[in-house]
């Protein structure tokens, strides 16, 4: 969800930094447990696979390094996710101009790029961060872009980056990772928004999104699913603060002439049920919904609309972990991690994070 952004800072000049992260030999698209640099052997955790886990749209992760990052450090080491989630990374990939992109990597063929590159390694290469693989898939632009961090003691089996079968190519806009572990995958998205009108980059790019969204579900169903991110929709009227104004949002006057495409993006009433059909299809459930049953005017919203105008106090839940039914009965906790319209506790960004936790699977249990 987009609000008004500040400018990125420079912060001098440096020789250009080697990113330390995930081996880049890959087939397909995909990495697999060969690939991955780190041993589960270094580290002593006796969970067997994750069972914390954190999304969040970080409104540009650059920004987030260079203005928040010691309050968000702090989260990080008191929460001690196992796995983060990143969207709006809002990096370029790497690749000259003109050239064929990788956007496995980060930018660092100019200058500035690779003092951007060198800010983040630093921040990366530091406790509680340095314990973790990193895998990026980013845009050829500032624009989007999704990271994924998993505990280097937790060795996923395949890491993909589309909602194609093969997951040979990555999404454009970098919008998905996919880590596959054991027993589950974990699915990191960063939805297109809907927009305002009937237009190539709006509703139907939306549109096409959530038919591929349901599809790729539907073709999972042989391992439960933990599907994170900014989802870009409120499902019902109690995930937004004030859902007449929402309803009955326009964009310079324009009314869509399907009146289910009415109304902000993200609370239209075409896109909540095609999300809904996407959980009821897919055996999915709203994780944060699952356990908090009533309307929290403070905690119970993970994006807020700018402090000045007509969207001061207007806020909206859009960040989400969507569960299979079969994890339902090992969640603990899925809890939002700011609150009010001052942004306490978003570090930066107009989006707070949110964190899920299930009990360690029984391995007596079979899954349902």
């Amino acid at each position: 969800m987009k609000r008004f952004f500040q400018p990125i800072e420079k912060d001098g000049s440096f020789k250009k930094p080697t990113l330390s992260s995930v081996s880049s030999s890959e087939k397909d698209g995909e990495q697999t447990t060969e690939t991955i640099s780190e041993s589960a052997a270094e580290n002593k955790n006796t969970k067997k696979e994750p069972t914390k886990f954190l999304t969040w749209n970080a409104n540009s992760f650059l920004l987030r390094i260079k203005n928040n990052w010691p309050e968000f450090t702090k989260f990080i080491e008191s929460l001690d996710p196992d796995v983060i989630a990143i969207q709006e990374v809002r990096m370029p990939a790497a690749g000259s101009k003109g050239a064929p992109k990788n956007p496995r990597e980060l930018k660092d063929d100019t200058s500035a790029s690779r003092e951007e590159k060198l800010v983040v390694t630093r921040a990366l290469s530091s406790p509680p961060f340095k314990n973790y693989n990193v895998w990026w898939s980013l845009s050829d632009s500032k624009y989007a872009g999704t990271a994924l961090f998993i505990k280097k003691c937790f060795q996923p089996k395949k890491v993909s980056f589309s909602l194609d079968a093969t997951g040979s190519k990555h999404e454009p806009d970098g919008r998905v990772i996919l880590a596959e572990f054991e027993t589950f995958r974990i699915l990191n998205t960063y939805v297109p928004n809907n927009g305002w009108k009937e237009e190539e980059s709006s509703f139907p790019r939306r549109r096409k999104w959530d038919k591929r969204m349901l599809e790729f579900v539907l073709a999972s169903s042989d391992k439960p699913l933990i599907w994170c991110g900014d989802l870009n929709v409120s499902h019902e009227d109690i995930d937004v603060s004030h859902p007449e104004f929402f309803s009955a949002a326009k964009l310079n006057g324009y009314i869509p002439p399907n009146k289910e495409d009415c109304g902000q993006p993200g609370f239209t009433l075409a896109e909540r049920r095609r999300f809904g059909g996407i959980l009821k299809e897919g055996k999915l459930l709203d994780a944060y919904r699952f356990l908090h049953k009533d309307k929290d005017m403070e905690c119970g919203f993970s994006w807020s609309g700018n402090p000045v105008g007509k969207y001061r106090g207007k806020r909206m839940r859009i960040d989400y972990f969507i569960v299979s039914e079969k994890l339902k009965d090992r969640i603990v906790s899925c809890e939002m991690h700011g609150r009010g319209i001052e942004l306490d506790g978003f570090y930066g960004s107009d989006h707070c994070p949110v964190s899920l936790e299930l009990s360690e699977k029984d391995a007596d249990t079979k899954q349902g």
